[in-house]
């Protein structure tokens, strides 16, 4: 019966490289796949690229194709990443120029263009915005980006047409490892089990580490050997539908039922109506088993219908955060600490700050939790405390007199004030709206070395 292997090489934009080429060197896979782009990130490379029309994409995707080329064609493993971000085109012509400098022939590279509907974004100023009830032409804040997030089809007809590498701007994250399932088994939205079983394999993929252990390690609870080395994990998926989910054997971390419950919940409103470009999954009924250390047979997806509609995300500038830092310590230090709060506030009301959103932290005692848990803790069980006070505001120049007002503590009191910091950021927010799945225009372009 065939089957292929699939693994994950990345789980977000930074992600390390070593464990993506434990999986080429050790792993047996037939395809590899990083996962690099989250809905804020493309935004931001969108800014890069208006500054410089050659940036925009994975400022990492140099530094992995040089690690992974020779091994992508020594090994036959096809490549699939949404590094491509906001200038696919540029990171097709970059891995070309990389492959071409290694010495590497007979690479054909593809590149999926179409998801950026910047351009043309004003014919929708009237369609409504998912997060914020209103309508797009609302929104108070300059658009940067436009995305759609596309499925696999295109990454379909790249495999079929003999790509080796496959670039892409916005896909959904499932979609990048739904396509060599589809394309190799030659499944149709017609096969319910087989579908939403490929949705769930990409799913449990997409955040690479998440799944061997990685966000499920709790010390003394769940306990995760050898996290320094954690190995990304491998999908095994046959003609049918069944797959297992392992990874490479002697690396760090441990895929068991447990890790896969955890990641399958990540990131889904409803599991029995996962909304994805190709299909509405249904988790409802998955069932996980452990066939034996680090190999999880996965059962029991299935899927709905297609999506009327393609999920646009939108990128734009909100506004700005400025903040301020101080520590405390010894005796006394977390009245100290609110003491410092209180003149702050007090002061930047003085000056005529105009924030629209006030913030004060007590690093170590309640910036996670805030009072209602955090107070009934003893304060003096606190030897030292971090004070960080922020602020969201339109304008910069309000953004800056917070972590100015945070810095003059060192000599304006309290007492044993130190290690203060202040910064400024420029905050990027997303929303989405949704268009037509037929006012897309996907298209593949092709490199070959």
């Amino acid at each position: 019966m065939k089957s292929i292997r699939i693994g994950a090489g990345a789980g977000y934009a930074g992600d390390r490289i070593e464990p993506a080429v434990e999986l080429m060197e050790k792993g047996n896979i037939d395809y590899i796949v990083f996962e690099c782009l989250a809905e804020r990130t493309i935004a931001i490379a969108q800014q890069e690229k208006m500054k410089d029309p050659t940036k925009g994409y994975n400022g990492l995707l140099p530094e992995r194709m040089r690690r992974i080329l020779k091994l992508t064609k020594e090994k036959n493993i096809k490549v699939i990443t949404n590094m491509g971000a906001a200038n696919t085109k540029a990171a097709v012509e970059v891995t070309k120029n990389i492959a071409k400098e290694l010495g590497i022939t007979g690479l054909k590279i593809a590149g999926i263009l179409g998801d950026d509907i910047y351009d043309s974004i004003d014919k929708y100023k009237d369609n409504e915005i998912l997060e914020l009830g209103c309508k797009l032409k609302d929104l108070d804040g300059e658009i940067l980006s436009s995305n759609v997030y596309l499925g696999a089809e295109s990454i379909v007809e790249a495999l079929e047409n003999g790509a080796d590498i496959i670039i892409t701007g916005r896909v959904a994250d499932p979609a990048l490892f739904m396509a060599p399932i589809i394309y190799e088994f030659k499944w149709s939205l017609e096969d319910k089990f087989k579908m939403g079983q490929a949705v769930l394999a990409g799913h449990l993929l997409e955040c690479a580490g998440q799944v061997t252990g990685g966000y499920y390690a709790d010390p003394g609870y769940k306990d995760v050997e050898n996290l320094h080395l954690l190995g990304f994990p491998i999908v095994e998926i046959d003609e049918t539908g069944e797959f297992i989910v392992t990874k490479v054997k002697g690396s760090g971390g441990k895929v068991s039922s447990a890790t896969c419950k955890e990641q399958m919940l990540y990131e889904i409103h409803d599991p029995s109506a996962y909304f994805t470009p190709d299909i509405v999954a249904d988790f409802s009924k998955v069932t996980f088993e452990d066939i034996e250390d680090d190999v999880v047979k996965v059962t029991g997806a299935s899927s709905k219908h297609q999506p009327e509609t393609l999920k646009v995300s939108i990128g734009y500038k909100d506004c700005f955060i400025g903040e301020g830092e101080i520590s405390y310590g010894g005796t006394n230090a977390i009245n100290r600490a609110k003491l410092a709060a209180d003149i702050v506030e007090k002061r930047l009301k003085l000056i005529g700050a105009n924030i629209e959103e006030y913030r004060v932290d007590y690093i170590g005692y309640n910036s996670l939790y805030k009072d209602s848990i955090s107070s009934p803790i003893k304060p003096e069980s606190f030897s030292e405390i971090r004070l960080r006070i922020s602020g969201r505001t339109k304008e910069r120049k309000d953004a800056v007199l917070i972590g100015n007002e945070v810095e003059a503590l060192y000599t304006n009191g309290p007492a044993g004030g130190g290690g203060a910091t202040k910064a400024v950021s420029e905050v990027i927010s997303i929303c989405s709206i949704f268009i037509p799945r037929d006012a897309v225009d996907v298209r593949v372009i092709y490199e070959e070395v």
